[in-house]
């Protein structure tokens, strides 16, 4: 398993928790879940390649 790989496991499992325990109906957790997973995802990203540039 790579860095990526699990960086979008946490990133899954941290936002279906997020999504159940911080939202009340069905359809808002699932939304509240795609919106943190997206977030995590995004931000692991752009902070890599910030960290890859501060290297260089």
């Amino acid at each position: 398993m790579t860095h990526f790989t699990a960086v979008l496991f946490f990133a899954l499992f941290a936002s279906v928790v997020f999504g159940i325990t911080q939202r009340e109906t069905p359809k808002r957790m699932v939304h509240y879940g795609i919106y943190c997973f997206v977030l995590f995802a995004g931000s692991a990203v752009v902070l890599s390649w910030v960290m890859f540039l501060i290297a260089r």
